[in-house]
């Protein structure tokens, strides 16, 4: 009580100097605040985009105002209780957070502004524009007002080259004849500016390695008109070096595989594919490195195909750098031509590497436990740019919360092997050219999990997987694996674990079909990795589609059962996923992240119910976060309800449909430590009615108030990317409960949550 009654106090303290409290007396007699300018656009025409032209103007009006709320100057206000000698722990924290140093009337050089206006002016075409301030002064207080004459601005009539040495002229002029300038455009400085670079641009790909926009000139000439209109001429500066006005070729492309030891050792040249690839020894086979290089000796200087072919070598995983140089061949050069040599300079990563990770895991009810994860890397294993991965995983879980149940520890060990090739692997050779962005890689992997549930079972698993994955362009990436097959072998059963599968045929059937082979594919579009940009978007789609083309080949049982391949029963499903996100920022490190994931799974052929470890589940850390992990759903189903039931309840929170929606407003706190308040809602269904749940769990048209939701704060720690998360939530509308009584924010046992990186 006494520790609420103080925060009661500080909150009052705070309020009260916003409100009681005038900055006025701490005002210099000799000063005046300055509270603001107002811009006056006066014009003898009508002026197109005016408010346009009203926001450039008033970028160069400045100092800023101090920050204003409800009309109280809090920023100020701390600033100058930060004067006093004893400003105290509070006044220099909240003066840190928002204090402002105070902006006088003495502050504001209006001349300097007007100089600033009349200069934008006449970069938009208003030439002989006027400008003129005037301070209005209160008691304490002052602000200026900026008036601005705006006169008809002036127009353009034609475009025109001006002669220019060949042959860069044919050039230009072809360019010049596909501006964007038209007949009776305004004056504009930064249009042109534009026109410059479009040009630059479009001539560095053409060749012209040493041109540079700061070359062209514009001049305006208003001679032949009365009516406020010009013709406008583009030439080159004088004395343009002659190089810059020439395109290059490139004479020779020179590959260093190896170049950390390639400048001290001596090295032999191996020609392949009109390319020279040279290193001591055959550290990468120039086979496989060529493909990544799109650079062609007889071709045209060009940066895009420049920047594409490093992005292509800097995605192998072998490299640490990736530079490419040109070197100009003056011997050969002529007056219409010049020559380079591109030389590629690649310096490689450590061959082996060794990595250990340390792992806090929450993966089911109340459960949570460490991990360790030990990782062997092996680069470049075949001379290609192949990754050899192995990791060793050993884990343990207990259940550290909520009501004790069977099972309620589990050790976990896994195995998994995977290599990585920077190329397709196909038994048609697939053109490259085809992949003008990235070459797909190609990936193989093989695990095996062992997985010991205390006084429940024991499950044995193993994993193929061979696919491919590759960006379609900065955004796209597709992930494809033809071949995935896995397979599960539940041992040890003891009498309590074969009591829940008794009670629950859905479940018993999940875990008999023990084998699944199937293809997966997903498209991933995300526009988060411009961190810069406002709004951001996410998507995320996967098929997962399984039993198929097994099921050509399956075996039926005499009984009429499920079919068999050599001797197991396969499952036989469709499964899609669409998980879509939204990111806008604003002002310092705010965002608001929204969140929308819609699933649904139909078994059929040879399943009854999709397998057990393909449904979906509810709750969590990265899902509705004031419910535990699988402890939502599935539908209106409570287990406290079921009185049958005294089995461990977590294999029954699953189901074959699922969706959520997560709304999240993120904000900094201080130095790495970040801040957020969310909200979230979801459930999981099954299409087809679980008896065990007495027809709560069927997915209908009032899934609406079915959902879970919950609202809550969150702290993360962010450290260069890397981030520790802890949500608190609480649920407010929870669907096991009886109809009138799900809408309760009940706040006093929040569920804490502890994740690594960001839920979305």
């Amino acid at each position: 009580m006494k520790l609420h009654l103080k925060y009661i106090l500080i909150s009052t303290f705070i309020l009260g100097s916003f409100y009681s409290c005038s900055i006025a007396k701490f005002i210099p007699e000799e000063e005046r605040l300055y509270t603001g300018a107002n811009l006056i656009i006066e014009s003898d025409s009508l002026i197109k985009n005016e408010d346009r032209l009203r926001l450039e103007l008033e970028t160069v009006i400045s100092p800023e105002p101090n920050s204003k709320i409800l009309g109280m100057y809090p920023g100020l206000y701390y600033y100058f209780k930060n004067q006093k000698e004893h400003p105290g722990f509070i006044n220099k924290w909240l003066y840190k957070k928002f204090g402002e140093q105070p902006v006088y009337q003495s502050d504001v050089s209006a001349f300097d502004v007007e100089e600033l206006l009349l200069n934008r002016l006449e970069n938009r075409g208003f030439f002989y524009s006027k400008a003129a301030s005037k301070f209005e002064e209160e008691e304490q207080k002052a602000s200026v007002a900026y008036t601005v004459n705006v006169p008809t601005p002036y127009r353009m009539e034609t475009y025109q080259l001006d002669s220019l040495p060949p042959p860069i002229h044919q050039e230009i002029e072809r360019l010049v004849a596909t501006t964007p300038f038209t007949k009776g455009m305004r004056f504009d400085l930064s249009s042109m500016k534009l026109e410059r670079l479009r040009i630059d641009t479009n001539l560095k790909s053409k060749g012209y390695y040493n041109f540079d926009d700061s070359f062209l000139l514009f001049e305006a000439d208003t001679n032949r008109y009365d009516n406020k209109s010009f013709d406008l001429f583009l030439k080159l500066k004088k004395a343009v070096p002659k190089k810059s006005t020439v395109p290059y070729r490139i004479a020779n492309v020179n590959i260093y595989p190896n170049y950390e030891t390639a400048d001290s050792i001596t090295t032999t040249s191996i020609r392949y594919n009109e390319k020279n690839f040279i290193q001591k020894e055959v550290f990468f086979k120039p086979k496989y490195l060529d493909p990544f290089v799109r650079l062609e000796e007889g071709e045209l200087y060009n940066p895009e195909t420049s920047r594409n072919t490093a992005r292509r070598l800097s995605t192998i995983g072998a490299y640490k750098f990736v530079n490419i140089q040109y070197k100009e061949i003056d011997s050969l050069a002529t007056d219409t031509l010049g020559l380079l040599d591109a030389n590629i300079y690649l310096s490689p990563l450590n061959k082996r590497a060794f990595m250990a990770e340390l792992q806090v895991v929450t993966k089911s009810n109340s459960f949570t436990g460490p991990a360790l994860a030990l990782t062997y890397s092996n680069r470049n294993v075949f001379g290609g740019g192949e990754l050899y991965n192995t990791t060793l995983k050993i884990g343990y879980e207990a259940q550290v919360g909520g009501e004790k149940n069977l099972g309620d520890s589990s050790l976990e060990l896994g195995l998994k092997n995977e290599i990585i090739f920077p190329r397709v692997i196909f038994p048609i050779k697939i053109n490259d050219d085809f992949f003008k962005y990235s070459i797909p890689k190609t990936k193989i992997s093989v695990s095996i999990d062992y997985l010991d549930r205390t006084k429940l079972y024991t499950l044995l698993s193993g994993t193929a997987l061979f696919g491919y994955a590759w960006d379609a362009n900065r955004y796209v990436t597709h992930q494809i694996n033809p071949i995935s097959v896995s397979y599960t072998d539940l041992r040890n059963s003891s009498p309590e674990f074969e009591a829940i599968l008794s009670e629950n045929p859905f479940l018993k059937r999940s875990f008999e079909q023990q084998f699944i082979s199937g293809l997966t594919y997903s498209f991933i579009y995300n526009e988060l990795v411009d961190v810069q940009k406002t709004h951001q978007k996410y998507l995320n789609f996967t098929l997962d589609v399984a039993g198929n083309s097994i099921s050509l080949f399956g075996k039926s049982e005499e009984n009429g059962g499920p079919k068999t391949f050599v001797g197991l029963e396969y499952a036989q499903y469709a499964k899609a996923d669409v998980d879509l996100r939204y990111h806008f920022n604003f002002g310092k490190e705010q965002t608001i992240a929204a969140r929308v994931f819609a699933g649904y799974g139909l078994a059929y052929g040879n399943s009854d119910v999709v397998p057990f470890v393909k449904q979906y589940y509810a709750g969590g850390p990265y899902s509705i976060r004031a419910f535990r992990i699988r402890s939502l759903g599935p539908g209106t189903y409570n287990v406290n309800e079921d009185t049958n039931n005294t089995s461990d309840n977590y294999f029954d929170k699953t189901g074959n449909i699922r969706l959520e929606a997560n709304l999240e407003y993120r904000f900094p706190i201080v130095s790495f430590f970040k801040g957020a308040v969310f909200a979230d809602a979801g459930n999981i269904w099954n299409s087809k009615e679980n008896p065990v749940f007495d027809g709560k769990d069927k997915f209908s048209s009032s899934f609406i108030s079915e959902l879970g939701m919950g609202a809550g704060v969150g702290l993360r720690v962010d450290i260069q990317s890397f981030v520790i998360r802890f949500d608190l939530a609480a649920p407010f509308h929870d669907p096991s409960l009886p109809k009138g009584e799900r809408f309760n924010f009940d706040v006093s046992k929040p569920i804490l949550n502890f994740a690594i990186g960001y839920p979305f």
